[in-house]
């Protein structure tokens, strides 16, 4: 797929204020054990999660709905700066060659923290609404997450 296709398929935001300090947020997105606690939209059964949070470090994450699929995704960090910034590649394992990127930021607000996700690069328009649908759904879940965990 050319480049320009690919920038033309557009870009998702999603932004939540938390009222907790950024160390609580980014550990729900860096330690494996958070992240089993929220990850996936309704109707996840089970999640495994493997990280290597650094600079080139790997991620997998696998995930099992309630009618037995199974989904993964991986990728590689490109940036991690503690408690403000996370990005990443993001790679379904059934479709390997469509990589896109994923950019969490964390900047702090009066009483909490804001997260922006913002998810890029995708392969067509169809991925990108795709993709929209089920960060919508998992971040409905990380709100839960978060409020029980705050």
């Amino acid at each position: 797929m050319d480049p320009q296709a690919i920038e033309q398929a557009g870009e998702l935001r999603i932004t939540r204020r938390y009222p907790v300090a950024a160390e609580k947020v980014w550990r729900a997105w860096t330690e494996p054990q958070a992240l089993i606690g929220w990850f996936g939209p309704a109707g996840v059964a089970s999640v495994e999660a493997d990280m290597d949070l650094r600079p080139q470090g790997a991620y997998r994450i696998a995930f099992r709905t309630a009618d037995g699929e199974q989904h993964g995704v991986g990728g590689v960090y490109e940036v991690v700066e503690v408690n403000r910034k996370l990005v990443f590649s993001w790679a379904w394992q059934s479709t390997p060659e469509r990589v896109s990127r994923v950019s969490v930021t964390l900047r702090p607000v009066d009483g909490g923290t804001e997260l922006e996700l913002q998810h890029d690069r995708f392969f067509d328009a169809a991925a990108r609404a795709n993709h929209e649908r089920g960060w919508t759904a998992t971040m409905v879940k990380f709100d839960a997450w978060m409020a029980a965990n705050a």
